[in-house]
């Protein structure tokens, strides 16, 4: 399936956790394979890390923070014109595929 959300969008949060309803972030990761995403201050987890030593550095320990992938069907791109959460529609012209806003039919490319 062809994901029509890249790699420095804007997307807004449309379903899941209360604590990230309507929250925007910019889409950091987009893993197609799955049909996930990761949005910046999204779904954010906590790992503790332990202190290991690889190739001669050390990683520090402590309790690392970072943003875990969420379904792509819980996001909704933000049309950069209207700042609106929109459908994505493709127009083709010369071979060429560009995205389109479905409320004001602005190009999103």
């Amino acid at each position: 399936m062809k994901v029509k959300i890249r790699k420095g969008d804007t997307v807004e949060v449309i379903s899941g956790r209360e604590e990230y309803l309507g929250k925007r972030g910019e889409v950091i990761k987009v893993l197609p394979d799955v049909s996930r995403v990761v949005v910046q201050g999204v779904n954010i987890r906590k790992k503790h890390q332990r202190q290991v030593q690889t190739q001669g550095r050390t990683m520090n320990p402590g309790i690392i923070e970072f943003e875990g992938p969420i379904d792509i069907s819980n996001v909704m791109l933000v049309c950069p014109k209207c700042d609106e959460a929109t459908r994505v529609g493709v127009q083709r012209e010369e071979g060429i595929s560009k995205r389109v806003c479905k409320r004001c039919q602005a190009l999103i490319d």
